[in-house]
C-alpha cells in the first residue's frame, strides 16, 4: 500500500439500522486522494494503517446522538467527544482519536444524527442523503463547510 495523505475511517454496525452509515460511507466513498476504511465497530483495529501512513487529514465518522434532527451532521471537537452519546464500541472514540492525533497532521470527527438504531439493515432516508453530502465533502476536501458542534 502507498502512501496516503487522506484517511476516511468509517464507523458503525450494519446490523443496526442508522449506526450503519459510517461503515456505508466508507464502502461507497472513492476518491484517488483517499483511502477509505470501513472500520465497523473496531477501529482500533485500523491503527496501525493510520500510523504507517501518518496522512494530512485524518477523518472518523458515526452517528452520534446530538440532540438535532436526524441526518444533521456536525464535526465534533476533540473536548466534546466524551460528552457525547455515541454508538457503542470496544473502545472509547475520545481514546482513540486522541491516540490517532499523534500519527494525522489534522484529525476531524463527523458525527450524524441517526434517525432510528435498532436491530435493522435499513437505513433512514435522511441519513442516506446526509451520507451523500458528507462523500461530496470529502471529494471536495471542503470540511470547513460543515459546522461544528
Amino acid at each position: 500500500m502507498y502512501s496516503k495523505k487522506y484517511i476516511l475511517m468509517g464507523i458503525g454496525n450494519i446490523l443496526r439500522g442508522d449506526d450503519g452509515i459510517g461503515s456505508i460511507i466508507a464502502q461507497k466513498f472513492k476518491d484517488q486522494d483517499w483511502l477509505s476504511l470501513d472500520c465497523g465497530i473496531a477501529p482500533e483495529n485500523f491503527t496501525s494503517i493510520i500510523k504507517k501512513n501518518r496522512p494530512n487529514l485524518l477523518v472518523l465518522i458515526d452517528v452520534v446522538e446530538m440532540g438535532l434532527e436526524p441526518g444533521q451532521y456536525r464535526i465534533i471537537p476533540p473536548e466534546k467527544i466524551d460528552t457525547m452519546h455515541l454508538t457503542t464500541h470496544s473502545i472509547s472514540l475520545s481514546f482513540l482519536i486522541s491516540y490517532l492525533k499523534n500519527f494525522a497532521r489534522e484529525t476531524v470527527f463527523i458525527g450524524i444524527q441517526p434517525k432510528l438504531i435498532d436491530y435493522s439493515t435499513l437505513i433512514s432516508p435522511e441519513i442516506l442523503k446526509s451520507a451523500d453530502k458528507i462523500m461530496r465533502i470529502l471529494k471536495d476536501k471542503k470540511l470547513n463547510t460543515v459546522k461544528k458542534l
